[in-house]
């Protein structure tokens, strides 16, 4: 294999000083080391504020320098690193950076060009929350992250319920990372920096947006099994009180976990497409016996249900229960036949989703991981041989060289600022007098996802001002569960056109369209890439400009043996052990609680990707091809413990329905009113308690008996006393919201701004939405430019209302259009409501 060097990175030659802090911080500056670019990290002189071996990964290709901030020789020593760099990057409370003498806004003013970036807890303009103690746990509470934690923990009666996965710091990091080379993408064509602020509170509710959706008058045919039962008991008064036994007989056939022969789980995801659960049957051997009693595959699933021949149509999710218990009770039988890893190879070579439940050790350790540069090994000075998560997006072309980081190193302060000094910065011109817009003003995509992660990662790059044209096929291949309710969220800001591209017209329409814009992103194997004509020889003939950027489920920089397996957020969760930490055991996986968990992380992935290829070409005219997985996600989404060596203590870290949190003193607390606390303290914050009425006796205490102590205190004053106590001693906690609540006391009617004004949480309804619901959404707001201009950008059209106007700006008069409606190549819609009822 040609070696590759560091310098043909896209980010080659950037500078980047990080001063960041647990994760979110020091994670931007990793990627973006990963990417190419010079890096230093500042430590105070006492060493990281986070103990934790993940300090390997955080830090790989950067240089470590010791410096106080609090002293003068310190500061100058920081302001000279601070006068070599491009980007700076940091994660304090908001202010805290400046009071210690670094001020962004002192420092853009005498270097426009300079790019800032902040990560705090909450928001600067939430005046409420922006001076907390904003530890992840903490972030998670407020942000309704433990509440509501999944359809299974409600009806198990365990809320709110407790995650280790530091969901906010992964979710801030990819939106800081992707917002840092967006706006040095733009640089190159203003001359202007910007200073970027990314609240990690907003950044998770971006993370979690399929979640806090609210749709009035919601049609009954979407609702689970789950949330009907939900619904029923809580009409009735009735407990939150199922088994998971019980639970499990609830579950969708096709969205459900299995024994096999080797008592390992298998998890089947196979809902919403007209063909994976079709083909799952057939190769069960169970398809003609379940026609032949009844089953039925309805041929327009997005007409209203009562104009269907049946109650059930295959490929449509939820199925009826009678439906999905007969299903699920033949699926039990068959998948008893064989090993996990035999039903891994047949539904892969299959063509349809399922995948092993596995521990993260044991995927740590996979052959497919290792082969595909999903995990590589690094050599730590102080660890050893390491085996840490690999890229997080790549191009293909330079991905090679990011499997071989350099290990943390140390050096002194003149290593650091020769370091910085030696690295040859882009040669910039002077910023242009007119103002900005947004970062991707005039930049055009064409968007060929589905599902998730590829459709919002496009919808995110809307925001920036990309021109968007969504394309789906003439006759759906997924219910309209899956597109239009997710739709709702990943359609925002996008003109949508039918087209079936498989026919001749269809495919001449499709070139026309991929010589007209500037991306294209497909989520998609490289099998299917190759097959549709977008592999790198092809798409050079066709637009030899065009940045083509591809995601899917198991791709790595090389390939594998699972690399053209199919999936979904779901599978790369069962894949990775995220299913068998929340469940707590290979007999009771679950899945972690929120629709898009990793499948949104990735979407930003994306647009990382094609931010970096943008940056590429602007500098050198080399076209990437810009890739991520949701695989390649999970490193970052478990990253507290998703590392292995020799000597790393075992695999221990909190897991299962139980868990309430790591310890003591950082744990969730029920209180004297019902409610729940979450408390997140340390050992060295226990002077603190001293002064709060309640906890006096708590430094005194031994280490063992703290729990009980806490627990009965907590029970003495309502929740919202705690809080107002702790925060006093300036004490990590936060009341378990929900996101209901968050929603209600957030949302104002839509006003067609993006909500960067409105402090950690914002939502907008919309009483006039193109559905004929009232919708309540979530804004795009977590990223907040000072210079760069953010949209908000327009509700999601209904499927096809652009066919016409989008075919028109490639010049087809109305009778060429009708003709091509008339043969079905293109088409206006799917259906005659937007929601099918």
């Amino acid at each position: 294999m040609t070696s590759i060097s560091r310098s043909a990175l896209p980010l080659s030659g950037v500078r980047v000083l990080d001063f960041g802090q647990y994760i979110a911080g020091p994670a931007v500056a990793m990627i973006l080391g990963d990417l190419g670019a010079t890096v230093v990290h500042v430590d105070p002189p006492a060493g990281p504020l986070w103990d934790n071996p993940a300090n390997a990964i955080l830090n790989r290709n950067k240089l470590i320098v010791s410096i106080d901030l609090k002293t003068e020789e310190g500061l100058e020593q920081a302001k000279a690193l601070v006068a070599q760099a491009d980007i700076i990057v940091e994660n304090f409370r908001p202010g805290v950076l400046a009071r210690l003498g670094i001020d962004f806004a002192a420092l853009r003013k005498a270097r426009p060009e300079l790019i800032t970036l902040s990560i705090p807890g909450f928001a600067s303009n939430d005046q409420l929350r922006r001076d907390w103690r904003a530890f992840e746990t903490v972030i998670a509470a407020s942000s309704g992250v433990f509440t509501d934690m999944g359809l299974n923990r409600v009806l198990m009666g365990i809320n709110p319920s407790f995650s280790p996965l530091p969901l906010a710091s992964a979710y801030g990091t990819m939106l800081a990372a992707s917002a840092t080379v967006l706006a040095l993408q733009a640089r190159e064509r203003t001359g202007h920096g910007d200073h970027i602020e990314v609240p990690l509170a907003s950044a998770v509710m971006e993370g979690l947006s399929y979640n806090s959706i609210q749709i009035d008058e919601y049609p009954l045919r979407y609702k689970t099994q789950r949330e009907r039962e939900i619904e029923r008991r809580r009409r009735e008064g009735l407990p939150m009180d199922m088994s998971y036994d019980e639970l499990q007989e609830f579950l969708d056939p096709f969205y459900r976990s299995y024994m096999c022969s080797d008592g390992r789980m298998f998890y089947v995801v196979c809902p919403s497409h007209k063909n994976h659960a079709k083909r799952c049957l057939q190769t069960l051997g169970l398809y003609d016996e379940l026609v032949a009693e009844g089953l039925r595959e309805e041929e327009d699933t997005y007409l209203p249900v009562s104009e269907w021949s049946s109650d059930v149509s295959l490929g449509v999710y939820p199925l009826p229960k009678y439906w999905a218990d007969k299903i699920a009770g033949r699926m039990k039988e068959v998948f008893l036949t064989k090993t996990a890893a035999e039903w891994e190879r047949i539904f892969g070579e299959g063509q349809f989703p399922g995948a092993p439940q596995r521990w993260l050790k044991e995927w740590i350790a996979d052959d497919h991981a290792k082969a595909a540069g999903l995990m590589i090994e690094v050599e730590d000075p102080i660890l050893g041989r390491m085996i840490q998560p690999g890229p997080m997006a790549w191009l293909q072309e330079s991905g090679e060289a990011m499997l071989t980081p350099q290990p943390r190193t140390w050096g002194r302060f003149p290593d650091a600022l020769a370091k910085l000094s030696e690295s040859k910065g882009p040669t910039l011109f002077a910023p242009t007098t007119n103002v900005p817009g947004g970062w991707l003003d005039g930049v055009k995509v064409l968007d060929l996802c589905n599902v998730i992660a590829g459709p919002h990662s496009v919808a995110y790059l809307a925001r920036f001002g990309a021109e968007v044209i969504k394309i789906d096929p003439a006759k759906p291949l997924y219910d309209c569960w899956n597109t239009v309710i997710f739709g709702m969220s990943h359609m925002r800001g996008k003109q949508s056109a039918l087209l079936n591209i498989g026919s001749p017209d269809g495919r001449v329409i499709f070139e026309e369209l991929v010589r007209s814009v500037d991306i294209v992103v497909w989520n998609a194997t490289d099998r299917q890439v190759k097959a549709m004509g977008l592999d790198a020889e092809n798409l050079k003939a066709l637009n030899p400009q065009a940045i083509f950027c591809q995601l899917d489920c198991f791709g790595g920089v090389r390939t594998g043996p699972r690399t053209d397996y199919l999936g979904y957020d779901d599978l790369v969760q069962s894949a990775t052990g995220i299913m068998l930490r929340f469940g707590g055991s290979m007999q009771t996986p679950e899945e972690h609680a929120h629709v898009g968990t990793i499948d949104v992380m990735c979407g930003f992935g994306a647009a990382l990707g094609v931010a970096a290829a943008l940056y590429q070409k602007s500098r050198t005219g080399i076209v990437g091809r810009p890739r991520t997985s949701l695989s390649a996600l999970t490193g970052l989404a478990q990253i507290p413990f998703c590392y292995d060596y020799q000597g790393r203590r075992p695999f221990d870290e909190p897991a299962g329905r139980e868990t309430r949190g790591y310890d003591a003193m950082s744990r969730l607390y029920q209180t004297a009113s019902g409610d729940y606390l979450l408390l997140c303290a340390s050992e060295a914050d226990l002077p603190r308690f001293e002064k709060v009425e309640g906890l006096r006796g708590l430094p005194s205490m031994p280490a063992s008996d703290r729990e009980i102590y806490l627990a009965q205190a907590f029970m003495t004053a309502p929740a919202e006393t705690w809080q107002q106590r702790l925060l006093q001693a300036d004490i990590g906690v936060s009341l378990c919201e929900n996101i209901e609540t968050i929603r209600s006391r957030s949302a104002r009617i839509a006003d067609g701004r993006p909500g960067t004004d409105r402090g950690s949480y914002s939502f907008s309804i919309f009483p006039d939405h193109p559905s004929g619901h009232t919708v309540t959404q979530l804004d795009p707001f977590a990223i907040r430019p000072a210079v760069g201009k953010v949209t908000a950008v327009a509700p999601a059209e209904k499927y096809g209302a652009s066919t016409r106007s989008v075919l028109k700006s490639l010049n087809y008069t109305d009778a060429e259009i009708d003709k091509l409606i008339a043969s079905g190549t293109i088409s206006e819609t799917w259906s005659s409501q937007y929601l099918p009822s």
